[in-house]
């Protein structure tokens, strides 16, 4: 039963997190949603409710304690606004300007910039494995967005743009977040990142600088759906799963997410994809299971109990 439960916690959780970013695409096409004003609010009401998850259910303390730490409290701020804040923003900006589906498939060429730069830095050495993953990345990403012509792009040069940073971005927060999660609770350091990066978004884009008359009932349900559940309830499903499952496994399962975002922008949103697109998106999906396994397999032979890992956030 408690397998089931993580099975069916990490695939909702997915699943949320990639039509989260389909409906704010709906947001940006039919009400002219501001990109800034959106992650303001997402980023400030998702951190709040993630605290509140850890003031109810875990250990409390944790939540004012990360600040009597100065060394910590200045990582947690870098950690805010060149990880979370980064990685939400030009995702979302890569929507606004393409779609989900591209948007997500990009973020996830995230594992390939790490390989990539842990091989720079001498900390790794290049395998098979990590050929075959750089391989599918770069081809997959060729399909992705050229559909088979090198003559013209089949998405906007700025929709790529965002999605390529929003992976540079989400490598950055994978990486910088090691230290943090090993001696702090995922939902306080995520949580407290997120309102970090919606605070600091806020002088640009204040979240009362908005036209709310003009929101309809629907507008209204699109951005609950995004706030509570693309974003606050899809990473507690995922951080709930790991008390069922193995880190590796739900990993694996989470690569549902662009799966989602792909058929959703497609059946829901009417947005065109073609043939080449589709081999594109099974490359860069079959990059992600390729990563998944090798750290499912990594994990039995040489990962200590209980080490915290890296979450992602799309």
């Amino acid at each position: 039963m408690n397998r089931r439960k993580g099975i069916f916690l990490v695939i909702t959780g997915a699943v949320f997190w990639g039509i989260g970013g389909t409906v704010a695409k709906k947001l940006f096409q039919q009400y002219e949603i501001d990109v800034d004003w959106l992650v303001t609010i997402r980023l400030l009401i998702a951190g709040f409710l993630l605290l509140a998850i850890q003031y109810f259910k875990k250990d409390r303390s944790q939540i004012f304690g990360v600040w009597k730490n100065g060394r910590i409290a200045i990582q947690l701020i870098i950690f805010g606004v060149l990880g979370m804040l980064a990685v939400q923003y030009t995702y979302m900006a890569s929507i606004e300007h393409g779609n989900a589906a591209v948007a997500t498939l990009l973020q996830y060429l995230a594992p390939v910039m790490i390989i990539v730069y842990l091989i720079i830095r001498k900390q790794t050495a290049l395998t098979r494995r990590d050929l075959l993953t750089v391989s599918l990345a770069l081809i997959g990403s060729f399909f992705l967005l050229t559909n088979g012509s090198i003559s013209q792009l089949s998405v906007p040069a700025l929709a790529i743009a965002w999605g390529v940073l929003s992976g540079v971005a989400l490598a950055f927060y994978t990486l910088f977040a090691v230290p943090l999660l090993k001696q702090y609770d995922s939902l306080v350091i995520v949580g407290w990142a997120m309102i970090i990066g919606g605070f600091v978004l806020s002088f640009i884009h204040p979240p009362w600088q908005m036209d709310y008359k003009n929101l309809t009932l629907e507008a209204i349900l699109y951005l609950v759906f995004i706030i509570i559940f693309g974003t606050m309830i899809a990473f507690w499903f995922y951080i709930e799963s790991l008390q069922s499952l193995p880190p590796k496994e739900s990993s694996l399962l989470g690569s549902i997410e662009p799966l989602a975002a792909v058929l959703t922008t497609i059946f829901w949103l009417k947005e065109p994809f073609g043939v080449f697109q589709w081999l594109g998106t099974a490359c860069i999906i079959g990059m992600i299971l390729v990563l998944a396994l090798k750290k499912e397999s990594s994990s039995k032979t040489s990962r200590p109990p209980n080490k915290k890992e890296p979450l992602r956030v799309s």
